[in-house]
């Protein structure tokens, strides 16, 4: 495999990872789980606050209620899929710009 391979497959597991963690931590903290739901807090500095924290905890709040829509609502394969994709691909983006922050400060090489 390539090293530009290896770098993305690696950015994508730690981007799923830190969305985890963070969603994980939220519901220690709040007794309830991350949702979207967060920005609808109307226009507070608590809902502005939620948009970084949404912005990397979206791919693990994706395939949570994608995989309990497709359990509990008997959602599409194909639903299932796209939103698996997406998620992917969003993890990926978060995961390269973690790993990036965390070449910046010095911590990663």
């Amino acid at each position: 495999m390539s090293p530009d391979v290896v770098n993305s497959a690696f950015s994508l597991l730690i981007g799923f990872a830190f969305a985890g963690a963070l969603t994980s931590g939220y519901q220690l903290l709040a007794d309830r789980p991350a949702s979207f739901g967060l920005l609808q807090e109307g226009a507070r500095p608590r809902a502005f606050a939620a948009v970084p924290f949404l912005v990397f905890a979206a791919p693990f709040i994706i395939m949570r209620n994608t995989v309990r829509g497709r359990r509990i609502e008997k959602r599409r394969v194909e639903f299932v899929m796209l939103a698996t994709v997406l998620a992917g691909f969003w993890s990926l983006m978060c995961g390269t710009v973690f790993l990036q922050v965390l070449q910046i400060s010095g911590l990663f090489l």
